[in-house]
């Protein structure tokens, strides 16, 4: 446990900066997964307007230090590549 009064500010933010980051993790997967469960259905529009959201969100999520920024490139890129095959 922590002794020092910085340190245990620390500790709350830590825990406060991990619940929020959570939560955004959560939601890209969730417009991730959105965007995959179009292309099953090959529904090219739906997808593309899918991807639209979820390539923002993700963008967003690597700015914030969420994810790294070539996870979040490479994902796009797949992504787009899927959409373009339908």
């Amino acid at each position: 446990m922590a002794n020092h009064k910085s340190a245990k500010t620390r500790i709350n933010r830590n825990n406060k900066r991990s619940l929020i980051n959570g939560a955004r993790k959560s939601r890209v997967r969730t417009f991730v997964k959105k965007v995959e469960a179009a292309i099953v259905a090959n529904d090219k529009e739906t997808a593309a307007a899918a991807f639209k959201t979820a390539e923002s969100e993700l963008m967003r999520s690597a700015r914030k230090g969420v994810f790294p920024m070539n996870k979040v490139s490479r994902t796009v890129s797949r992504l787009s590549k899927k959409i373009k095959a339908l």
